[in-house]
């Protein structure tokens, strides 16, 4: 570890502000985006203004890395910085871990208890009196309001571009193992081989994503707007596609620093902390082929 013992203060910063602002012009932006296509505006500046809010968090990530990256090689961080760092990224991963368990949550309450209720079943199948005609299954196609919501005519089959995003994702995490074991053991042509491979896999994985949602709009009428299925499928794998996203770019990054010869084999969680990162999208992406397309 670094000889500085001391636990480092950093000086001010404007990175703190960008990534409020970021964040916000982000989240603000998809729920202008969600709301117009719920009042079917075709008109909408949703996507530009989560587009600048992206670029924004785009932007502030970058610049404050550079600046932990700059401090940690200067010698500034001392093992209880470490220790802080490797405490922030399990909670943050913990959180992350709660906003998933939110739209699973959604997504069971809606499979076992109030489309049931809607059908007639169960203790509160009273409800079916709201619209006696509708039959409940999974997954829904049949919309109890097929006027304000058209279900959709099909549903993604689980055994085509899933299966192998399932294949990519999860071999990535092989690889990016590999490569972690690589820079362990100093072996930094390997890790070079393998962590390039993980990119790759995570940008096959994002690029079969974009393809399957455009079979999903043009060819089965599965959007956001199609009812609480298209709603939960969306909410799920978008999110996640994001973090595939975000998690692109940070081994992105880890690839550039380890071309420039950053990491020793006794310090580098720059590079665990994108690891673990990553592994947790595999788990996620899993658990959305077992729960979303199979099930």
């Amino acid at each position: 570890m670094a000889s500085h013992e001391q636990y480092y203060v950093p000086a001010q910063s404007k990175w703190p502000i960008i990534a409020t602002l970021g964040l916000l012009t982000t989240v603000y932006g998809l729920g202008t985006w969600f709301n117009d296509l719920k009042a079917d505006r075709a008109d909408s500046h949703g996507p530009l203004i989560l587009l600048v809010g992206a670029l924004l968090v785009v932007y502030m990530l970058f610049g404050w890395f550079a600046i932990v990256i700059k401090e940690s090689r200067s010698g500034l961080y001392s093992a209880q910085m470490d220790r802080s760092f490797r405490w922030g990224m399990s909670w943050f991963i913990f959180s992350e871990v709660m906003f998933f368990a939110a739209f699973f949550g959604a997504l069971f309450y809606v499979r076992y208890w109030a489309g049931p209720w809607l059908g007639g079943e169960g203790a509160k199948g009273v409800s079916n009196m709201l619209w006696p005609a509708f039959e409940n299954t999974w997954p829904l196609l049949n919309n109890p309001d097929p006027k304000l919501f058209p279900a959709p005519s099909g549903v993604i089959d689980p055994w085509k571009l899933p299966l192998i995003n399932t294949i990519l994702l999860v071999s990535s995490s092989f690889t990016l193992t590999f490569a972690h074991h690589a820079l362990r053991k100093a072996k930094r042509a390997p890790l070079k081989l393998w962590l390039g491979l993980t990119v790759l896999l995570g940008l096959g994985f994002l690029v079969l994503q974009i393809e399957e949602y455009i079979h999903a709009y043009q060819e089965l009428g599965l959007t956001l707007g199609s009812g609480i299925y298209g709603a939960t499928f969306f909410m799920l794998t978008g999110f996640h596609g994001a973090h595939v996203t975000f998690g692109v770019i940070m081994l992105s990054v880890m690839l550039m620093r380890i071309l420039r010869g950053h990491f020793q084999p006794d310090q580098h969680f720059g590079f665990e902390a994108a690891s673990w990162y990553w592994h947790f999208v595999d788990v996620v992406w899993i658990c959305l082929f077992v729960f979303v397309y199979v099930l």
